[in-house]
């Protein structure tokens, strides 16, 4: 009697996993969106979402990580977070000049206070996160790639 062995980790580690993956990327939106009133932002954000996908990687194999967030999707993200970054700074000319602030400041200590820190955050995260999420993808390729060499 052979039983085939299913890619990822075992029983334990999966059920934790899908018992984590979700406050982890709950966690790292929280850190993007509160950004300007608490420690993080957009980079430690970012890391945080993508490293909830990682996780989902490691327990469950790259085959469900892809159904997630495939290789072409992350691109995407990373284009429209680089598009989303630039396109906060250049209408900042409209007002007075390159990255500046075009929204109402608002009240001290309050969740929409920041002007366009927000927005720049959350473009950094989609940055930060689909391109650390690719990096993970192209090593776990090579790795693959070179232990099928040898």
């Amino acid at each position: 009697m052979s039983k085939e062995r299913q890619p990822g980790m075992t029983l334990i580690v999966k059920t934790v996993t899908r018992l984590t993956v979700g406050l982890i990327l709950l966690y790292g939106i929280y850190v993007v969106t509160h950004g300007h009133l608490t420690p993080g932002g957009g980079f430690a954000g970012g890391v945080v979402i993508a490293l909830s996908l990682v996780h989902l990687m490691l327990a469950f194999g790259g085959d469900v990580a892809f159904k997630t967030l495939s290789k072409s999707g992350a691109a995407v993200l990373e284009a429209i977070g680089a598009l989303l970054f630039v396109g906060i700074a250049i209408i900042g000319f409209g007002w007075a000049g390159f990255f500046f602030n075009f929204l109402p400041k608002g009240t001290p200590f309050d969740l929409f206070s920041a002007g366009i820190i927000p927005l720049c955050n959350i473009a950094i995260s989609l940055k930060v996160g689909a391109g650390l999420f690719s990096v993970v993808i192209a090593i776990v390729f090579l790795r693959v790639a070179g232990s099928e060499r040898e």
